[in-house]
């Protein structure tokens, strides 16, 4: 395995995705930060901590398990409920690597049963190019171009003991 970011350059993006994300925003007024488990739920913390630093403000951060909207596996019910409200909200997916667009595509479907966001934009650690569906990602840590038989892994401290992106 070959490593593409470790912990300060992981740490540097996410900076400068905080702050980018408040910038187009135009401020934090209506944002809600959603991970979408496993990984991106870790780094949407990160991000909020750091958005509420800047800003010195609370925004709501939450997490979702897509497995209810997947289209690979057979659905099941829906097992969770957001504790933050989506309706009229500008809701900042959070994820760690952007791949084919599947996963990002039945995050948009969870949010979407849990209210009507004013808009959804996505960040993402690692956009790795690939894409089956038309989804690109507002906020990127690092384009990353890849072949089809690498694999791109995110390692956070929270699950992993270390964080770093890693190649093989």
């Amino acid at each position: 395995m070959k490593e593409i970011m470790d912990a300060s350059s992981m740490k540097r993006s996410l900076v400068r995705m905080a702050h980018e994300i408040v910038e187009k925003n135009k401020g934090v007024e209506g944002l809600v930060l959603v991970g979408i488990k496993t990984r991106g739920e870790f780094l949407a913390t990160r991000l909020k901590q750091m958005i509420d630093q800047f800003e010195e403000c609370d925004i709501p951060c939450d997490s979702l398990d897509i497995s209810a909207w997947r289209d690979d596996v057979e659905r099941s019910e829906v097992q969770q409920t957001l504790t933050v409200a989506v309706q009229d909200k500008v809701v900042i997916l959070v994820d760690d690597v952007l791949y084919k667009g599947r996963t990002v595509r039945a995050a948009m479907d969870g949010i979407m049963h849990f209210g009507r966001p004013r808009a959804i934009h996505l960040a993402v650690l690692v956009d790795r190019g690939h894409r089956e569906l038309p989804i690109r990602a507002d906020y990127v840590g690092k384009n990353v171009p890849t072949s089809l038989n690498e694999e791109v892994k995110v390692l956070v401290s929270e699950t992993d003991g270390q964080d770093g992106v890693y190649i093989s």
